[in-house]
């Protein structure tokens, strides 16, 4: 009866693995998740600056010649989006029948002529965005042969900037605060993880085995559980993104597949290498120790 009933119990010294490697598959996990959060922000960002224009209004009756020299001048400046359809030319007809659509005002009805002018609207690069480097953009375009003027919201291109700021310190905060928080959290699940296997490691100090061979099983069998751990957190990651994928489909736009490959590979080298490091100095910690204090 007493062999049956302690048949069950678990053995001493057992390492508990199963524990371990849940632990640091959901402290990998959670830097995951917001990993991914920053790889969608800096995403959004890309799109947002995309959509920043600066409109260059011609002068009138210039010949389409002088066009084409003016668009070759802008692609020859490097300040021009590699995005596509980053220079969009907008004809006077075309901007007259836009705004008849979008206000119902018919203005050649009292003026008697068309009074816009062609325009190119180009997107610019996102080194150039920044409210000194546009002053300078148009000062130098209004230079050239054929241009009238050169417009652009400047309030709005500096709202964009210092919000997208503002949000990217607040993420990557977050971001460092919580890879510190994981690392010592795998730290702490590894070291009580070896605790159980401390005399183990004297009885092995005992018969004269050198310290390297102790260490080695550890630190291997510590490189597998965090490469496990890495690998299953990147499945729950993927799982996670798919839903969410599935439930906001707008997130597709924003989606970085290469980035977030990148990210899994990350979150596998991470759990390796702190798995590891964690064990190398759990081990050693107790390979200094006194039998008096191992207990």
């Amino acid at each position: 009866m007493i062999g049956a009933g302690t048949s069950h119990k678990k053995k001493l010294g057992s390492y508990p693995s199963l524990s371990s490697v849940f632990s640091i598959t959901l402290a990998l996990f959670a830097i995951g998740v917001f990993g991914a959060l920053v790889i969608y922000s800096k995403e959004l960002e890309k799109i947002i600056k995309e959509t920043v224009r600066v409109q260059i209004y011609l002068n009138h009756k210039i010949t389409p010649e002088v066009k084409l020299k003016i668009e070759k001048e802008l692609y020859a400046k490097n300040i021009v989006s590699q995005s596509k359809n980053a220079i969009q030319f907008i004809s006077k007809e075309e901007a007259e029948k836009q705004f008849i659509s979008e206000t119902g005002e018919n203005f050649k009805e009292f003026l008697g002529e068309n009074p816009l002018r062609d325009a190119y609207l180009v997107r610019i690069s996102e080194e150039w965005q920044s409210k000194e480097k546009l002053a300078l953009l148009k000062n130098d375009i209004e230079k050239i042969p054929g241009v009238f003027q050169v417009y652009y919201k400047e309030n709005l291109i500096e709202s964009i900037n210092q919000n997208i700021t503002r949000i990217g310190l607040v993420i990557m905060s977050m971001v460092a605060l919580l890879l510190i928080v994981v690392v010592l959290l795998i730290n702490n699940t590894l070291r009580l993880a070896l605790y159980s296997q401390r005399f183990i490691i004297r009885s092995m100090q005992l018969v004269g085995a050198k310290k390297w061979f102790i260490q080695r099983p550890f630190l291997f069998r510590a490189s597998l559980h965090g490469m496990l751990s890495g690998v299953l957190a990147s499945a729950l990651l993927i799982g996670l993104l798919a839903y969410a994928s599935q439930r906001i489909e707008e997130l597709k736009l924003i989606q970085n597949n290469e980035r977030l490959l990148l990210l899994m590979a990350s979150l596998l080298l991470v759990g390796i290498i702190v798995a590891v490091v964690s064990s190398y100095l759990a081990v050693n910690k107790y390979l200094k120790l006194s039998l008096d204090e191992l207990y």
